[in-house]
């Protein structure tokens, strides 16, 4: 072997050993982005569920929604008007739904049913998704949301503060 054949293959197993260490880093980082994320998510649903009331069997459907806020996997708050909110929750998962760009919700006659109706991840395509079936639909105090929110945010800007001194 030469030199150069002898640099060469140097190279190649830094630059494989680099190129795996690399890789092993941003597996490491997206599993924890991953697990910070589902923690997030049940905690912001745990908080929804605090300030959700008495499950009711349908809700007005007015033909289009005023929004969403996905809560994990198996549910969302979803407003019909802008002060009209709802936890839905699904049987089983919805898959997508963190990351869905619109979603469609199933009615009849302008009422959207528990347990008969359904929420679809809508992700652009002409692939049709999987119905994620509506478990129970409760009505939520938005403004105690909101302002519990504004509680959290607060208190942690104050522990932040406290511990940079």
């Amino acid at each position: 072997m030469n030199r150069t054949s002898v640099r060469k293959t140097t190279r190649t197993t830094i630059r494989t050993t680099v190129s795996r260490a690399a890789f092993a880093l941003a597996l490491l980082v997206l599993s924890g982005c991953a697990t910070n994320a589902a923690q997030r998510d049940a905690e912001r649903l745990a908080l929804y569920r605090a300030h959700a009331g008495e499950p009711v069997a349908s809700m007005q459907y007015f033909g289009s929604l005023n929004g969403w806020t996905p809560l994990g996997e198996g549910a969302i708050a979803l407003w019909t008007r802008p002060s009209r909110a709802y936890l839905v929750e699904f049987i089983g998962t919805c898959p997508d739904i963190d990351f869905a760009r619109a979603i469609q919700v199933s009615n009849q006659a302008g009422r959207v049913h528990a347990r008969f109706d359904d929420v679809r991840v809508l992700d652009g395509t002409s692939m049709p998704s999987i119905p994620c079936r509506i478990a129970s639909l409760r009505p939520l105090d938005f403004k105690a949301i909101r302002a519990e929110e504004r509680g959290l945010r607060e208190a942690r800007a104050a522990e932040r503060q406290g511990g940079g001194t």
